[in-house]
């Protein structure tokens, strides 16, 4: 049994309980508190564009067809026949009208709704017996988009979308809204991992201090020099709303074209960028000097933004990734990662870009390996009996009294709390959050622990 007051406030204290990174019982609380509750990522609009198109995704062991129907509306449809619970839809990815569950022939449309049931009259008697009118795949309990980005949660009463996001809505849209034409996603690769599927989400909300170490052979070996120690210390980290994340320092001067130029924009995408981007987000870049790097939103969904070198001619390239922590068990995860691009940038830049991610992250990625390597680890040792006797120190930038010690940096035109250089209060913040959801109560079931059909 998980003490989760006792939990919640060693981890708000910044000194964590091992063993949370490889518990059965975490591991239970956080899928009826967490994943049945919050937001979770589930596709791009870019991956359905067309009536017919459909994904597969899941919450935890939840499947759901993610579709857009022949009237152009998207629909997150829950992958589970009416009859008897066959799933309806077994291909990951495709085009149809209509699915039929492979167990009895049912037929549904791509809307959700029942369209056919074999040998209907002598079966059912008919309509009679058994009314096709009104019966329907189960939709989640809520569906909401931003910038393209569809989300579901498990939780009718849930708020609002964009007042989950917050005010790291103003952070997401440097990664999501570039151009007019918004983002295209490619993917997602798929794997798995040994390990925890928070380790991951903390990393990348604010781990600047691993980069100097654990990915020192990137820089040995010239594909990016920004890991290097001081271009991290000199960076600033940054929390608002449902999510946090990094940046690097440019150097002085460059302005927001210049600092554009400086990761691997071209022209026409900087001049794309400043048309859709606020007056504070140029400001971010152009007047404070800081590029927007990795970041994850709560609870599960990390971007990254890099940009190493492409090519022998010393030519940089940024690239995007959309990355989701899909927890397995508390010792396994399922990593999701799609490389994103500005819909509307040149053919080029999409090819040299895309090269810049695969070197980089996804499966075979030099980052990727660097840091699994880490969290396998992790989780493996988090396992055993001592795990338990020991509390890991996440106060990194607080004092003993719990004085904030880190520097607030001179400006930063972004919203939320900001800090320069290293520190961990990304770390904690995000922790903060997880700790709220797992100390809510059980909601109630559903009146007769059913929805009827």
């Amino acid at each position: 049994m998980v003490d989760v007051p006792a939990l919640a406030a060693e981890v708000r204290d910044g000194m964590i309980p091992a063993y949370v990174y490889n518990d059965a019982g975490v591991f239970a609380l956080e899928r009826d508190r967490i994943f049945t509750r919050s937001w979770l990522f589930l596709a791009h609009e870019s991956e359905i564009p067309d009536p017919g198109d459909y994904v597969v995704r899941r919450i935890v062991d939840d499947s759901f067809i993610v579709a857009r129907d022949e009237a152009g509306t998207v629909r997150v449809l829950f992958n589970m026949c009416l009859h008897r619970g066959m799933q309806v839809c077994r291909a990951e990815v495709g085009n149809a009208s209509h699915f039929r569950c492979p167990y009895h022939g049912w037929s549904y449309k791509n809307d959700g709704s029942l369209i056919g049931l074999p040998f209907h009259e002598h079966a059912y008697g008919g309509e009679k017996g058994f009314p096709k009118k009104g019966k329907a795949l189960l939709p989640a309990p809520s569906v909401d988009t931003y910038r393209g980005l569809v989300f579901a949660s498990l939780d009718p009463a849930a708020p609002p979308l964009r007042e989950h996001l917050g005010d790291f809505a103003f952070y997401l849209d440097l990664y999501t809204d570039q151009s007019p034409a918004g983002i295209e996603l490619r993917g997602p690769q798929r794997w798995r991992v040994k390990a925890n599927w928070k380790i991951g989400a903390e990393n990348f909300a604010g781990d600047s201090y691993h980069t100097p170490h654990t990915h020192s052979s990137v820089v040995e070996v010239g594909l990016f020099g920004e890991p290097k120690a001081n271009k991290r210390k000199e960076g600033a980290l940054y929390f608002a709303g449902a999510g946090g994340g990094t940046t690097y320092k440019l150097a002085p001067g460059l302005g927001f074209e210049g600092g554009m130029r400086y990761v691997g924009y071209p022209d026409e995408m900087i001049a794309a960028a400043a048309s859709r981007w606020t007056g504070r987000h140029r400001e971010l870049i152009g007047t404070d000097g800081f590029m927007f790097s990795a970041a994850t939103v709560f609870p599960n969904l990390s971007f990254v933004h890099n940009w190493p070198q492409v090519n022998e001619d010393g030519l940089v390239r940024p690239f995007i990734s959309l990355r989701q922590w899909q927890p397995v068990s508390e010792s396994e995860t399922e990593v999701l990662s799609w490389f994103a691009v500005d819909a509307g940038a040149p053919a080029h830049f999409k090819e040299e870009s895309y090269k810049a991610y695969l070197m980089c992250f996804g499966s075979s990625g030099m980052f990727e390996q660097d840091d699994v390597e880490n969290w396998v680890s992790i989780t493996s040792t988090a396992a055993g009996a001592m795990a338990r006797r020991l509390r890991l120190n996440s106060r990194m930038g607080l004092a003993l009294d719990g004085e904030v010690v880190s520097q607030k940096p001179a400006s930063f035109s972004g919203p939320g709390t900001a800090y320069v250089g290293f520190g961990e209060h990304n770390q904690r913040q995000w922790l903060s959050i997880w700790a709220d959801h797992l100390e809510r109560a059980p909601d109630s079931p559903p009146a007769g622990g059913r929805v009827s059909q």
